[in-house]
Parts: structure tokens; sequence; C-alpha cells
């Protein structure tokens, strides 16, 4: 089947009806929400000063009733206990489970980094040991791959696996660090290097001779979470404990990452519509100088640059989600390389994860500033949550990868895809500037286009900035370009910008063509218009690192050549998205 290539966004066009958009989800899938809305509303919530007081019998208790109803094995195959869904499913509990606070902490690692290692790498036999119970919340998974000197780069661990002298066990020795659910898990995934230099993957039980839990971490949030270290002691294993082949480790920890990239850009946005309506909620009852605080243009200025975040990081997450689903729906199941097709279907949108990753935390980090900020001093006092939202969700942007890794990361899978000749970059950034050159540019808008068509057009520019300013990049430095780390950051920023720009345009014009509220038109001018000036601004700094001199301002003035557009009046327009939230009191679109 024909299906759009990771990250050839940035240079092809997209159809509004080849994008994935919540409002086109079928009945069932809204009503597998509903569920998991439910469990948390009904189940987590009464829990929550419980949980965050570290009473992880309640959370166990949880996990067990979240497998009843099916919230811990969509990922799983049916044969092995689970249930076997698409990702848009498996994304969409995410979401949902988001809004639960730690407790969203413990089930995330659980169902991602904790059991899909096992199930897209592990043998026959081990799927049916461990996959039925992780499933079901009898066992409760963690991931083993951060050590006290080795984060981000992962394959600098320290740990080793070696065969004893029977040939038969596998003698694992190392520390590893904030390890999620450490405490509670009855199964760890543990990355080690055998004799020292093949990085690998290996299943571990909770009770193993010489696996020792440590001491719980004093966190600043996610208090109610699970995180130790885990020592391996001269911990003795089977040898068929083994995960994957030896020395490839890396193709199990980078892989589970894509996963739980796009995951965690769902689970932050669904955090951010909970703090959402809870600052309208409060905007709306708190009075002052005689009336209502959500009546002043300082807080609905909050409101609409909040919602206008939401729109754009939802939008992304499912058009991301969606293509991989495209890609997956074509496997067949019964096909021998069904798992390492599926790891390679979502590789392809490894740039795409990681945009939705960076994205979505930074939109739940804005949104959630912004409630505490609404609340006032309140906001700061343990009486309301603002303060435990703010705590919670600043762990997103250092877990699944730092969002500075991501955003290196971006750049970087590009240019290595355009080196390989899988995009065509290079042609594209020239063709760029050749437009340039020639005059082959629309400076200025029509007044009788259409606000759709015009955005269409800045979005397009936009893409034109992106390939522009990285051309400039690799042409100045060529391979030397990662290490010039701070111009490689801008240049991910504006394409991260661009990315949601075009996903919220696209399910935008989908749904005018249905017929739907002004609120999405809206909505994506001001995302499209704040985020052109953004990506100039990223643009015009980066280009100032890379030239100097007569070359710089003739670049500067090329690059404005994209970014002249009418202007239009973004105050009264985020005053009348603002206005629009208040009625509803909550992020409601459709």
């Amino acid at each position: 089947m024909e299906y759009k290539k990771g990250g050839a966004f940035l240079i092809e066009d997209t159809n509004e009806n080849e994008v994935l958009i919540p409002e086109n989800f079928p009945e069932e899938l809204n009503m597998f929400r509903k569920t998991a809305t439910d469990f948390v509303e009904k189940e987590v919530y009464p829990h929550k000063d419980e949980i965050e007081n570290q009473n992880f019998d309640i959370v166990k208790e949880l996990m067990r009733k979240a497998g009843e109803k099916g919230l811990l094995g969509v990922d799983v195959p049916e044969k092995f206990g689970g249930l076997g869904l698409d990702k848009t499913s498996s994304t969409l509990i995410a979401e949902e489970i988001g809004k639960a606070g730690s407790f969203a902490v413990t089930q995330g690692a659980h169902t991602g980094i904790g059991t899909l290692p096992i199930v897209y790498f592990g043998t026959e036999e081990q799927k049916a040991k461990y996959l039925p119970k992780l499933a079901s919340g009898e066992w409760i998974g963690a991931y083993c791959l951060t050590e006290p000197n080795s984060g981000s780069d992962a394959l600098g661990a320290k740990a080793t696996a070696v065969l004893d002298e029977t040939g038969e066990y596998w003698i694992l020795n190392g520390t590893k660090q904030f390890i999620t659910n450490g405490g509670i898990a009855k199964s760890y995934i543990v990355f080690a290097k055998v004799d020292g230099k093949d990085f690998s993957a290996f299943i571990v039980d909770r009770d193993t001779e010489g696996l020792q839990i440590g001491p719980e971490e004093k966190k600043l949030g996610i208090k109610g979470s699970s995180t130790t270290p885990v020592i391996l002691d001269n911990c003795k294993i089977p040898k068929e404990n083994l995960l994957g082949e030896i020395g490839k480790g890396h193709l199990i920890a980078f892989n589970i990452l894509n996963i739980g990239r796009f995951k965690l850009g769902a689970a932050a946005i669904g955090a951010s519509k909970l703090a959402f309506k809870e600052a309208i909620e409060y905007a709306k009852a708190r009075v002052q100088f005689k009336q209502p605080i959500a009546n002043f243009g300082a807080i609905k200025e909050k409101i609409g640059n909040m919602a206008a975040k939401i729109y754009g990081g939802e939008s992304a997450v499912y058009r991301t989600v969606g293509m991989i689903d495209d890609i997956l729906h074509e496997i067949d199941e019964n096909d021998p390389e069904f798992n390492k097709k599926t790891l390679k279907g979502i590789e392809e949108y490894a740039v795409e994860c990681s945009i939705i990753k960076v994205y979505g935390s930074e939109a739940a980090d804005y949104v959630i500033d912004e409630n505490l900020q609404i609340h006032g001093g309140y906001g700061y006092s343990q009486e309301y949550n603002a303060e435990r939202y703010y705590r919670d969700n600043r762990i997103n942007l250092i877990f699944e990868g730092t969002n500075e890794i991501n955003r290196l990361l971006i750049p970087g899978m590009l240019f290595r895809r355009a080196m390989k000749g899988q995009l065509p970059l290079v042609q594209a950034a020239q063709k760029v500037v050749d437009d340039i050159l020639s005059g082959n540019i629309v400076l200025f808008f029509d007044e009788d286009e259409s606000e759709m068509d015009i955005m269409k057009r800045i979005i397009d520019n936009g893409k034109k900035m992106c390939l522009f300013v990285a051309g400039s990049a690799a042409q100045k430095y060529g391979q030397k370009l990662i290490h010039e780390q701070e111009i490689v950051l801008r240049l991910a920023d504006m394409i991260i910008e661009s990315y949601v720009m075009e996903s919220a345009y696209l399910r935008t014009k989908a749904m005018l063509e249905k017929g739907a509220s002004d609120i999405y038109l809206k909505l994506t001018k001001a995302l499209v218009y704040e985020g052109l000036e953004k990506m100039h601004f990223w643009g015009r700094q980066a280009l100032s690192a890379i030239e100097e001199g007569d070359m710089l301002r003739t670049q500067l003035t090329m690059l404005r050549k994209f970014t002249r557009f009418n202007q239009i009046d973004l105050i009264h327009l985020k005053r009348e998205i603002a206005d629009y939230f208040l009625e509803k009191e909550e992020y409601v679109l459709y």
C-alpha cells in the first residue's frame, strides 16, 4: 500500500481526508474511551490522597481493576490475554488515563515499557509466561535502563551480564536508577552488557536471588508512583530469560521509546484538558473587583492560548497515530515477521513521535502553569489540585528521552534519511532557494482569498522556512552540524511548529467541510499566525549563528519573504476563543 513517509510532511502536501481526527472515531472506540474515563473518575480520583501518600496496596488493587476492564491489555495479543487493539485505541486510553496523575505514570510505564518489550521481542514461551499476568494486572512491569551515570546516553550503561560456569544462567551485576514501578513490580526488563560489551535485554523476576530494591525516591511530583533504584548483585536468572538477541538491546530500547513518546504526548494532552477545565471553573467562580475574573482580558488571553495549544497537540497526536495504524493494518498477524514489521512501521514515524512528545509535554507544561496562575495564591496551596498538577507534569519533559534529546533527534533523523536517499530534502531545500532567487513566491495575499487558503500558504511558507534554514545549516557544517546543538534545537522548534500548524489546519478543513462550528477556524488561526512568527524568530537566530556579514543580511532578507502576510487581530481572536470555552466550561469542540 501507499503510505506517507515519515518526515515527508515537510516536502509533501497532505489531504485532510487522509488524516485521523478524533471527531471521526467509531462509536465503539468512544465507548472504550468512556470506560477509561469512568475508571479514572470513579476508581482513581476517590483515592488520590492515599495514592499521593504512597499507599501502594491501593495502587496495586487499582491496577488489577484496570486489568479487569481491559485497560492494561490493549497492546497485548488476544492469545496472551490481551485485547490486541490498534494504536489509536491504545493512545486514546493513554490520553484518558493521563488525567489520573501519579496513577497514570504507574499504568503508563506498565503497559508501555514494562510490557511491550515482551510483546515485540519475547519468545512464545516468554509471552505465555508473562503477558497474561501483565495484561490482567496480577503482575506489574518495570523497565530498567537508566543508571546513576547513564541517562540519555543509554548505551553507556555499566551493568553486566555473564554466563555462569554451567552456561545455563546469566549473572547480572549493576545498579539501575529512577526505575518507575521499581518498588511494586513483579517483572523487570533489565538492560546489561554481555561480557561488558554487548548491550542486551533480560527479563528478571521480582523474587530472583540477588535482586534488591532500593528506597523510594523523594520526588518533586508523581509522588504516588513508585520510583526506586534496582540493584543487581550477582543476580542469577535462567539463560532463556534473555530478551531478543545478544547485542541487540538497543533495538528494544529505542523502538519501545518511540511508542512511549506518542503515548506520553497523548497522556499530556489528557492532563491538559483536566487542568483547562479546572482553570475555567475557578475563573468563573473567583470574584475580584465585583466580577468573576473570567471577565478580564488577561485571563481570557490565557484561556485562549491554553485552548489553542491543546487543539494543536491533540490534532498532531491523532494524525501521527493514524499514520502508524495505516501501516500496521496492512501487516498480517500470522506473518512470522509480524512483530519486526510492526516495529518498523512505528519507527517510520519516529520523527513525528518525538515531535508530539515534545509538543504535548510542553503544551501541558504551559496549560498547567497557567492553571496555577489563574488560581493565584490558592494555586500554590494543596487545598486545590493546581499545585499537584504542576508538580506531576514536570517529569514529562524528562520521561521518554528529555525534550532536548528529542529535539536533537528530529533534525538528525531527517538528515540521515536524506543522506540515505529516503527523503529528497536536499532537492526540496534547493528548490526553495531557486524559487526565492527567481521571484517564484507569493509575497502578499489577495484579500479575496478564503481564510483557509491564506493559512494553507502560510503553512507552506513555514515549511519552506524550515527547509531554507536546514539547507543553510547543512551546507555550512555538513556532518559536523550535530555538534552545533543550539542551531539544531532551533531548527527542531521550527519543524515541530510546522507539523502542529499543519495538523490543526487539516483537522479544521475536514471539520469545516462537515459544517462544524467556527471555533475550529479560530483555534487554527491562533496557532498558524502566531506559529509563523515564532518560526521566523527561531530561523533568524539560527541563521545569525550560521552566517555573518553580507551573506547573513542576504539570508535574513530571503527568510523574511516567507513571513509576509496581512496581520490579524490575535488579541480579540483569543478573546472569542475564550468566550466559547467559558460557555462550554471545559474543552469541548463537538
